[in-house]
């Protein structure tokens, strides 16, 4: 299955969600709409809202306040994405400039704070304690995890157990909070609702264990972000840590210069290394092993074409070039 026929089992849905964006995007600030639109209709694959539909549809959910939910849920990411583009000063996101390098950073950072806050808007009119419960939770880790990933930036002796704290905390909590608020939504039992949730966890480190050994595989025409972008913001990411720990100290040596340093000089001599010690090997094989786990969790619900898609998902995410 592609991502194009995953999206397609809820297609009716995604219309219904990217209505439901448009309208809660409107503000009397012409450039909240402008930046707002900008990094929106970016070409993400809004995967975050997709899990949100499936989860709710694939317990038999029929009302239409999951698309409310799910939109709420794409303006938490787009706001993060708004905000760690202003503090990675990066340049380039998915093919095109950064929204920060079109127009300022500060009016990029309160934008990405009125979309988070528009988001608890959509929250009360959910009309959920359970699901804003889980999602303030969801932005408070969040948070947590883009500050633990900034004090390790150039700091070499971040260990794994560290790393996947904070991948869980930035990126695997928003697609656990996606799938655990769908199966809130849909009154699920409570093995159900503990299924999705944690698939939705297993999922998040599935995706960005790949997009952390993409920056060092992928190339930038495909990925539509810089290669090497991670080392060059001093990242010390399961690539860098596991040639770390296997390689000799000479190559050690180097990388850990390199994450102290920053910048792309070295580059290429990392690159060899991380070949040589087949670091890329095991973070793809770390990566396929939580895939696993998340699929795993799907005997939980009950047959169907939204499960599949959920299964389908999980095999995308580790499978992804981009």
């Amino acid at each position: 299955m592609t991502s194009t026929s995953v999206h397609d089992v809820v297609k009716d849905d995604f219309l219904a969600v990217d209505r439901v964006i448009r309208d809660e995007l409107s503000s009397n600030v012409p450039l909240v709409e402008k930046i707002g639109d900008y990094i929106i209709s970016s070409g993400g694959k809004r995967l975050r809202p997709l899990l949100t539909l499936l989860a709710a549809r694939s317990l038999g959910y029929s009302g239409e306040r999951h698309h409310r939910l799910a939109a709420l849920i794409e303006f938490m990411h787009t706001s993060t994405l708004l905000h760690d583009d202003v503090v990675d000063e990066s340049t380039l996101r998915r093919g095109r400039p950064t929204a920060n390098t079109q127009w300022s950073n500060a009016s990029c950072v309160l934008v990405g704070d009125f979309l988070y806050s528009r988001s608890f808007e959509m929250m009360v009119k959910v009309g959920s304690m359970r699901i804003m419960e889980v999602l303030s939770h969801a932005t408070c880790v969040i948070a947590e995890g883009e500050v633990m990933q900034l004090t390790n930036v150039r700091n070499p002796r971040v260990t794994e157990t560290q790393y996947m704290d904070v991948i869980h905390g930035k990126t695997a909590m928003l697609f656990e909070a996606a799938s655990h608020s769908g199966a809130i939504l849909a009154e699920a039992s409570p093995e159900a609702e503990e299924a999705l949730r944690e698939y939705g966890c297993q999922l998040g480190l599935a995706f960005q264990l790949i997009d952390d050994l993409l920056d060092y595989e992928g190339d930038a025409e495909t990925m539509g972000k810089n290669v090497g972008d991670d080392l060059a913001e001093g990242k010390p990411t399961l690539p860098l840590i596991q040639a770390m720990a296997v390689g000799t100290e000479a190559q050690a040596k180097v990388i850990r210069q390199a994450i102290r340093q920053g910048g792309l000089d070295q580059l290429s001599e990392v690159m060899t290394i991380i070949q040589e010690t087949q670091a890329l090997s095991y973070t793809r094989n770390k990566a396929i092993a939580c895939a696993r786990q998340a699929q795993a969790q799907l005997h939980h619900l009950p047959s169907g074409p939204c499960r599949q898609a959920l299964h389908d998902l999980a095999e995308l995410a580790i499978s992804r070039r981009t």
